[in-house]
């Protein structure tokens, strides 16, 4: 995974902190495991990139949308603002609960063949789509869901998802809410294989994905509750 930032194991964070790796990257920054100095804490700390600060109300918006959104499992409790110096720039940092599981970029690409099979990847997808549907409900969109925003954690036959990271285009509005499906069935797509395993991928997986088209997906599904819907009465494919 590519760095802007590229902190090392151990290196101190601000005044509070010890760099312990680095979770995932999107559109308005970096998030990182970290460690809190006194108490041994292990939190989740996102710094933002400096071209994105030029909105000075970015972070303000950032760390309300993550209390508004704090009653949906997915959604990593907000703790507090900090600022550090990072190769001797002045960096905003958001400080969240951390939460065990591996991004899911990286549990894809340990997989056979790197990709899910089409049952894996419906059951996560059902994860998936049964947590956004939370927030679209609170009429608020996510902004960037992607493979390395969130992080998966297998139990039994299911899946505990989380999301890293948002991203803060205004207001919420149907087309934003519509984007996020989009986004998770292009997630469909690259759990199975992308290209490749989609050529081969059964009518269950194929009725969703519609060759990635979104005036066909836009028919189909206009929020995450309706992809959540359509997967609960889903004729698997034998």
């Amino acid at each position: 995974m590519e760095s802007y930032y590229k902190l090392r194991e151990g290196q101190t964070l601000g005044r509070n902190y010890y760099v312990l790796e680095l979770l995932g990257s999107g559109w308005e920054g970096e998030v990182y495991k970290v460690e809190e100095r006194r108490t041994g804490i292990v939190r989740a700390a996102k710094l933002f990139f400096p071209h994105r600060r030029q909105d000075k109300t970015l972070l303000l918006k950032y760390a309300r949308k993550l209390h508004r959104l704090r009653s949906c499992p997915a959604i990593i409790q907000y703790h507090h603002r900090d600022v550090a110096r990072v190769a001797g720039e002045e960096v905003e940092i958001i400080v969240s609960d951390y939460i065990d599981g591996e991004v899911l970029e990286n549990y894809i690409a340990r997989q056979p063949r790197k990709r899910l099979s089409s049952f894996e990847a419906l059951h996560l997808l059902y994860a998936l789509a049964a947590a956004i549907e939370q927030i679209h409900f609170m009429g608020e969109y996510h902004g960037d869901i992607h493979s390395q925003n969130v992080m998966v954690k297998r139990r039994g036959l299911s899946y505990q998802v989380h999301l890293l990271d948002f991203f803060e285009l205004g207001r919420s509005t149907r087309q934003r809410i519509q984007e996020d499906v989009y986004d998770l069935v292009s997630l469909l797509y690259e759990m199975i294989g992308g290209a490749e395993g989609y050529k081969k991928a059964g009518s269950d997986v194929r009725q969703i994905v519609m060759g990635r088209k979104k005036s066909l997906i836009r028919r189909q599904f206009r929020m995450a509750g309706h992809l959540r819907v359509y997967l609960e009465n889903l004729e698997w494919d034998s």
